[in-house]
């Protein structure tokens, strides 16, 4: 193999690798944004279930009519 050939299949490459790596770091970003609202769900939802403002939970439920 000559030497130019093996010079076009690395560029060849380091594009392929290129796209792969932009498009990994777009998806670790959604994750990332993803993760951290919820995360701040979860902190909200940890908040109303201690708060005893907000009661939450089958003891504050009106009872069932019979």
């Amino acid at each position: 193999m000559e030497t130019d050939e093996r010079i076009m299949e690395l560029e060849i490459k380091l594009v392929y690798q290129e796209q792969l790596i932009r498009e990994l770091d777009t998806l670790v970003r959604a994750f990332g944004e993803k993760l951290d609202a919820n995360t701040r769900e979860l902190e909200k939802l940890k908040q109303a279930i201690r708060s005893p403002e907000n009661p939450m939970g089958p003891a504050n439920e009106p009872p069932p009519h019979y």
